[in-house]
């Protein structure tokens, strides 16, 4: 069965394949604070190495699914439910070591994901001492803890060069707050439904009313959330703000930092859920650019790339290619130099039939899609990446200098015909070849569908005209508060067809150019609430009764 892909190839970093006495071995991993990047490349390797991976919470299955890229079909690693039994009960910590034992045990490799790191305010001490009484190996690979990673996120600093003291609690009924009552910085955890309690025994034993804190929920996750307040106030703030288990309370004079050093909260697209409607194998990355800017991307298959309901015609083509009868191929998209890469090596050919053979790209993601495949793109639009711009930069026929007049022009089943009619213009016989067929997809679930059309996303990215077409064929309109981001002005033309305001268009037909300018436009709009003395709030916090229309790139 096929495993996710293994990160690092080192032997040196291999856990054994077996404990001492033929037994198994267990790793107790730190999963960190919510953020996957934050996982080490250690806790990586051996999550990629493991036949079974306890769980601590319902997000680590997702999280080690998506980290190692494993198809839906895997059968390994065996994920263990760590927070619940069978009953449905919640596991004790001598209930939940029996259990990573047990698969120890057997000759097994077991990750025992914990949240945060496994030694701090965890139960890996314990878990890892009924190890040791059963002759289990094991090892700790720390986790990047909350208590430093929660207020890093939030732009706070716990120590500086005026402040160097730090003291960490979690909160409980027998704390003795008078010892915290000198001017140290306090990280208080698990005391979210206690704060006012805490506050006002820190002032009664001392400390300054005006003292300054922060209580952040979620921490290092797009929904975190920072409410910065004083000992005196800041009960009421947190009611206001209705925060929430689990967060993180820093007190002291460091929470004065955060006006200048929040950076995560304030990035450009920060919580903004993202529509990405485009094929699912297409979609990585400009999931991940969205996810840099701070967004919360949502992909919904819109189009299923297939292959042609009639392979004559391409089989004929590449007959052609092979036999010298063309002088171009002209790529205007990269499905379509898989396409052909697929059939390529369908008939056992490489990349040595195209010699002689002059390559077009329509823009630089196909150039490069050509350039993976070993080969080079002769001609790529110095201007507009499209049809248009391809034609503007295309030589006219001359049949002194030209030996054949062919062009190979494989596409998609419903491209437009601009470019076939320029080339013609141009002198250029074409063999227009359906190397592909775009597929409307599924309708997405109704959830799903019902946030699409009442204004729960924020905002969402056309890649082409056909995910404009089928994402409104499968799912409806958008609603008007929804930011609408496009990639060309084609793509724009057929938005406007469908009913729908454009707010952002790419400079260039650009995937990385379509997101930097969505996020140029949220932090446009961003700093306009800020200098209109507003909140910041999300599009779709915000139903406007008709939308913008102008457009900005």
């Amino acid at each position: 069965m096929t495993r996710g892909k293994t990160i690092v190839n080192d032997r040196s970093a291999t856990a054994p394949s077996r404990g001492s006495g033929g037994r198994g071995w267990v790793s107790f991993v730190g999963s960190g604070p919510g953020d996957p990047d934050l996982l080490t490349v250690r806790a990586v390797t051996l999550l990629s190495q493991a036949e079974v991976v306890v769980t601590e919470s319902p997000e680590h299955i997702d999280l080690v699914r998506q980290l190692l890229s494993l198809p839906a079909e895997c059968e390994s690693p065996v994920f263990v439910d760590g927070g619940f039994g069978e009953d449905g009960q919640p596991l004790t910590h001598a209930a939940r070591a029996k259990v990573v034992v047990k698969h120890a045990k057997k000759g097994q490799r077991v990750v025992r994901l914990m949240t945060g790191d496994p030694f701090v305010y965890a139960s890996g001490p314990e878990e890892a001492q009924a190890c040791a009484k059963a002759g289990v190996g094991f090892e700790i690979v720390p986790g990047v803890s909350s208590v430093s990673a929660v207020p890093a996120y939030a732009g706070i600093p716990l120590t500086t060069k005026d402040h160097r003291e730090v003291a960490v609690v979690t909160a409980h009924e027998k704390v003795d707050w008078s010892a915290y009552a000198d001017d140290r910085t306090l990280v208080v955890l698990s005391g979210v439904n206690m704060v006012g309690d805490i506050a006002k025994a820190l002032v009664a034993a001392g400390r300054d009313p005006e003292t300054p804190v922060a209580m952040t929920r979620v921490g290092t996750t797009t929904e975190q959330a920072t409410v910065t307040s004083t000992l005196s106030g800041i009960a009421a703030d947190a009611r206001s703000a209705r925060m929430a288990p689990p967060a993180v309370i820093v007190i002291g004079r460091v929470v004065d930092l955060r006006e200048a050093l929040s950076w995560f909260e304030t990035k450009p697209l920060f919580g903004w859920r993202v529509l990405v409607p485009r094929t699912k194998d297409q979609a990585g990355p400009l999931v991940a650019r969205l996810r840099g800017y701070g967004a919360v991307p949502e992909e919904v298959p819109t189009i299923s790339v297939e292959p042609p309901r009639n392979p004559l015609q391409m089989d004929k083509a590449l007959r052609g290619l092979v036999e010298g009868r063309y002088e171009w191929i002209a790529f205007t998209s990269v499905n379509a130099v898989k396409a052909v890469r697929e059939k390529f090596e369908e008939y056992g050919l490489d990349a040595r039939a195209f010699s002689g053979l002059k390559i077009a790209a329509v823009g630089d993601k196909t150039a490069q899609a050509i350039a993976d495949w070993g080969l080079r793109a002769d001609l790529v639009p110095s201007g507009e990446q499209s049809a248009a711009g391809l034609l503007a930069d295309w030589p006219e026929f001359d049949d002194l200098l030209d030996p054949i007049n062919r062009v190979f022009l494989p596409r998609a089943d419903i491209a437009t015909e601009t470019l076939v009619a320029g080339l013609v213009d141009l002198g250029w016989e074409v063999d227009d070849v359906t190397a592909y067929r775009t597929v409307r997809a599924a309708p997405p679930p109704a959830a799903t569908r019902d946030a699409i059309k009442s204004g729960r996303f924020d905002a969402v990215v056309f890649t082409s005209s056909s995910t404009v077409r089928n994402l409104v064929g499968i799912a409806g309109k958008p609603h008007p508060s929804t930011v609408i981001a496009v990639i060309g002005p084609a793509t724009a033309k057929t938005a406007e067809e469908h009913g729908l305001r454009v707010d952002v268009l790419a400079p260039k037909p650009d995937v990385d150019e379509l997101v930097d300018a969505l996020a140029d436009f949220g932090a446009a709009r961003r700093t306009a609430m800020l200098e209109a003395g507003e909140p910041v709030t999300r599009p779709s916090e915000r139903k406007p009764a008709a939308r913008r229309s102008k457009v900005r790139g």
